[in-house]
């Protein structure tokens, strides 16, 4: 009989394509775990793996065991979140993924208020793009993932718990300055800089202003808006930021004038996505609540 663990092995190294890291990875001696391995591959009748001593391939047959072998690990997990869905509230770990464009301005917003009711709440999160969070939270690796909308999230639910608006960020001698709101129109005579490809935030804000990505300087492009706004203050340009990060990004520096932009919005909604059959749906509800009472109040 294959057990869960030998699943969990191979699935190790297929993340690591070597023994020995993947046994790391799995609390156990590389020969506990290349043995457990060796049973599977007998019991199966293939081998799932090609190993020399300097590198590992997975079969073409192996390819097809590891597909399967990500589904029920997967069904496996949901089935455990059964059991831990009929324990109190936020009682067992989470993950989480988070777009760098929401997770620094985000979490230090709401978390400390979640970490005073709930202490012993165990929460991981990491950050990638939305694409990787994406697959993360289909192959079970995330329980769910936190992103901005609209995006192709291909089959996973999505629950929004908060929406914002744009502002532009620019030097505050930039003659295009003339109040507390600015359009798209006027956008287009600045040298506007935004982040890479590959960032939804960029498309997000080329939407909300019905530009072209010609519009925006590609020489200026960063990976982080941090970066773009110290850009700003050096007189390099202008860009767009959503609400929750102006505190953070631009408040106490007197270089920098923002205006609000006056497109429709909202012009980015925020989101969970998880996937259809997870268990834990009703603690995703109690942090979003949550959430959006600590965004009310950091609001006003």
């Amino acid at each position: 009989m294959i057990s869960l663990k030998q699943i969990n092995y191979i699935l190790a190294v297929e993340e690591t394509l070597h023994f020995k890291k993947a046994a790391e990875m799995c609390s156990v001696s590389q020969s506990a775990l290349s043995t457990a391995i060796s049973e599977m591959e007998k019991q199966l009748g293939f081998q799932v793996f090609e190993r020399d001593n300097k590198k590992v391939l997975i079969t073409s047959v192996g390819e097809e065991c590891l597909q399967k072998a990500h589904s029920i690990k997967l069904q496996m997990d949901d089935l455990y979140q059964l059991g831990q869905a009929l324990k109190a509230p936020l009682s067992y770990p989470m993950s989480i993924g988070s777009i760098p464009t929401i997770g620094p301005y985000f979490f230090p917003k709401v978390l400390p208020g979640v970490r005073n009711q709930y202490p012993d709440f165990q929460l991981r999160i990491i950050e990638e793009q939305s694409h990787v969070l994406v697959q993360k939270v289909k192959t079970g690796e995330l329980d769910a993932a936190i992103l901005a909308l609209p995006y192709d999230i291909d089959g996973l639910l999505s629950f929004e718990f908060w929406e914002e608006d744009f502002y532009w960020v620019t030097h505050c001698d930039d003659p295009l300055i003339h109040g507390p709101e600015i359009s798209s129109a006027e956008l287009q005579h600045t040298r506007l800089m935004l982040l890479k490809d590959g960032h939804c935030l960029k498309d997000h804000a080329l939407a909300a202003c019905k530009l072209p990505s010609s519009k925006t300087d590609q020489s200026l492009a960063s990976t982080s808006l941090n970066m773009l706004v110290q850009m700003v203050a050096g007189k390099m340009g202008s860009t767009l930021v959503p609400e929750m990060a102006l505190d953070q990004l631009v408040m106490g520096n007197s270089e920098l004038e923002t205006s609000h932009l006056s497109e429709p919005g909202p012009h980015r909604k925020i989101a969970f996505i998880t996937r259809p059959n997870y268990a834990g749906v009703k603690n995703i509800e109690l942090l979003m609540q949550l959430f959006r009472q600590k965004l009310k109040h950091k609001s006003t």
